[in-house]
């Protein structure tokens, strides 16, 4: 397993071993010790998954503290474009966004620490992404940045006329008047 940090402090890509031969593949997604010894440590306690088909754009979500949540993302079928945006203040990247694709033949995941908003785009026919929580859903704290803020400018490596996006997205607010409440701590 090959983790490495992003430009972001604290987000990390990470690329798992896999071994393939004639019957198919076998990797680990998530082995805490793994981590932990990388020095990115989280307690997971809830796994989610969805499937989307192409042109989709979910985000870009968060929950306030304190129920923000920690996530690992990866992709079990097809390839989506996904993004995370620093929102902890104070912070050197504050506002700036890191975007990968991850996909089902790479295996690749992004570990995106409390404090930074998180959004995908189907870039395959269909999608099914998993991804796993440090914090359980709390919808009185769910907020969202509109996907399509021009002030950050994410190419969601899509056609526009391609994108399928749900009505809460699409009016959701712009960064500068998104509430967040998240606050940088140099490690």
């Amino acid at each position: 397993m090959k983790i490495t940090e992003t430009p972001i402090e604290g987000l990390f890509v990470i690329e798992p071993g896999v071994f393939e031969d004639e019957r198919g593949y076998f990797f680990e997604s998530y082995r805490q010790e793994r981590y932990t010894e990388a020095g990115v440590y989280t307690e997971f306690i809830q796994d989610n998954e969805s499937k989307s088909v192409r042109g989709v754009v979910r985000g870009l979500h968060y929950q306030l503290n304190p129920y923000g949540q920690t996530k690992l993302v990866r992709v079990v079928q097809g390839a989506v474009y996904d993004v995370a945006v620093d929102l902890r203040q104070g912070s050197p990247t504050f506002g700036q966004w890191f975007g990968l694709e991850l996909n089902e033949k790479s295996k690749n995941q992004l570990f995106i620490p409390r404090g930074f908003a998180h959004g995908f785009s189907v870039l395959s026919e269909i999608a099914i992404f998993s991804y796993k929580c440090d914090n359980g859903y709390h919808k009185e704290s769910e907020r969202g940045i509109n996907p399509f803020d021009p002030k950050l400018g994410i190419d969601w490596q899509l056609a526009e006329n391609d994108y399928i996006v749900s009505e809460k997205d699409r009016n959701a607010p712009f960064f500068d008047a998104a509430e967040m409440n998240f606050i940088y701590y140099k490690r």
